[in-house]
């Protein structure tokens, strides 16, 4: 304190001159119409440059809030979407009686933890069995297909990624439909195979490679990519296409976990009929 009053008694001359400084110009401003309402209108636009500051500051700070929000927004959405419902017709009636029935809901997760650089690769949610997580849901984002539900503890579960030696997917070619099974070779995480498309498919680089129907997990027509190359082998009657991925596994944050609510019922169906036994 003795030391800030021996700073400004040494340089008293000048604060002195700012003083008088700003009584001048306080007169000025206040007296003069000119200058008042310019002086208004330059403090106004400093204001509100500092607000403006001020509010995109704390806009970052709650992005994550917002993309969280949004996220389960979007997970209520795609419940409602008419994809995620099956058609059933009552055909025992005179009348044509159809209805809608929900056959996909989904949840919004977050991703705590992924691998890309791997043989066999997993991701982490923030969501388990008390939300109603269970082994074998479906987990995509906006922009296609991510992987498998593997296992799940209460608040956590992890994901068979797509980039993993034993990720086997059902998909199609959506221009025409013709369909095989997707794998990953281990080698780029950008890229995919489908093979066993057959060889009177007219194959472009750009076509849309989307999940088929035949899917157990995956809603059908969910996107994975698009054809980057074509190659038909020696002696085979099928074209093994090269499939650039839509979704960058790296930046991976937010995503979806779809559950299938009428597979349980499909497999037990296909389980008696292997079985032999008759209704």
């Amino acid at each position: 304190m003795r030391s800030l009053l021996l700073f400004i008694w040494k340089h008293y001359f000048f604060f002195l001159f700012l003083l008088l400084q700003s009584f001048c110009i306080y007169l000025v401003v206040q007296n003069n119409y000119y200058q008042h309402a310019s002086f208004i209108s330059s403090s106004n636009n400093v204001s509100a440059h500092i607000l403006e500051s001020s509010h995109s500051v704390k806009d970052y700070f709650y992005l994550k809030d917002v993309n969280e929000m949004l996220a389960k927004e979007n997970a209520e959405l795609r419940s409602r979407l008419l994809e995620s419902y099956s058609l059933v017709v009552n055909d025992w009636s005179k009348s044509e009686d159809t209805m809608l029935r929900q056959k996909y809901t989904y949840t919004s997760a977050k991703v705590v933890n992924n691998s890309t650089n791997r043989r066999n690769n997993y991701l982490t949610l923030d969501k388990g069995s008390k939300q109603g997580i269970r082994a074998g849901m479906a987990v995509i984002t906006n922009a296609g297909i991510v992987g498998e539900v593997l296992a799940v503890s209460e608040n956590f579960c992890t994901v068979k990624s797509m980039l993993h030696s034993q990720s086997i997917v059902s998909a199609k070619i959506k221009k025409d439909g013709s369909y095989g099974p997707l794998t990953w070779d281990g080698v780029d995480f950008e890229h995919v195979t489908l093979s066993d498309i057959p060889t009177h498919v007219h194959l472009v680089r750009g076509d849309t490679i989307v999940t088929s129907p035949y899917s157990k997990i995956f809603p059908e027509n969910i996107r994975i990519g698009t054809v980057d190359t074509s190659e038909r082998k020696s002696g085979e009657n099928f074209f093994t296409v090269k499939v650039k991925l839509l979704t960058d596994f790296k930046k991976l944050t937010h995503v979806y976990i779809v559950e299938n609510l009428l597979r349980k019922e499909q497999e037990e169906l296909e389980q008696r009929s292997e079985a032999g036994v008759k209704e």
